[in-house]
């Protein structure tokens, strides 16, 4: 089954065309701002201009505005060739990167959130999660999370200020979501934004 990657949701923009569990082709941006406007044209610059029997997409935490960009574009998508979208935890991804890289190891994955805090969701050996992701303070993640191993854009500031462990400095890449285990995808695509929205309606109206 031929698989459009997509991942926007955090400062990089990626996508990856996957087939009978091996890479075609794809394409990895560290952009900051601008999702919107380079990912339909790297979808397009793909073999068949990115049609696939199935989207992946990543849901977060991360970007507000990253998350939801990838989102919509991958539903447009699963609309116009009428195909299934899933999505997957940027954590996730990051976890199983850094699997293939170091074995399997426990490990915890530590990424830029809002506001200084950073998300963080530990894994075990086995890659599986061992809770949700959290949003927290840098100062309460280095003594709540006991891992040796971090991974993420977050893990060299995480080892840095716990004072030691071992860090892999990495962004989540769509060309590496062959990696994710079929129980880490959910038919439920609904962005993953890792805390609560700073901003609340007139009248504490929730």
């Amino acid at each position: 089954m031929r698989t459009l990657a997509i991942d926007c949701a955090t400062e990089a923009c990626s996508v990856g065309l996957f087939e009978a569990g091996g890479l075609l082709a794809g394409d990895f941006r560290v952009l900051g701002r601008g999702h919107a406007e380079q990912l339909v044209p790297m979808i397009a610059a793909l073999p068949e201009r990115g049609s696939a029997e199935r989207i992946l997409v990543a849901l977060g935490p991360g970007s507000f505005t990253g998350v939801r960009v990838g989102v919509a574009a991958a539903r447009a998508l699963s609309l116009a060739w009428n195909v299934p979208v899933l999505g997957y935890a940027t954590m996730s991804l990051i976890a199983a990167m850094a699997r293939e890289a170091h074995g399997n190891r426990p490990l915890s994955a530590v990424m830029t959130g809002g506001h200084g805090e950073w998300f963080v969701q530990s894994f075990g050996a086995d890659g599986e999660a061992r809770g949700a992701a959290a949003s927290m303070r840098p100062e309460d993640a280095v003594v709540q999370i006991p891992d040796e191993l971090l991974a993420g854009t977050q893990a060299e500031a995480f080892v840095a200020l716990r004072g030691h462990g071992e860090a892999i400095q990495v962004l989540p890449d769509a060309r590496a979501a062959f990696l994710l285990d079929a129980n880490a995808l959910t038919p439920d695509v609904q962005p993953l934004y890792g805390r609560a929205p700073d901003a609340r309606l007139p009248g504490a109206i929730v």
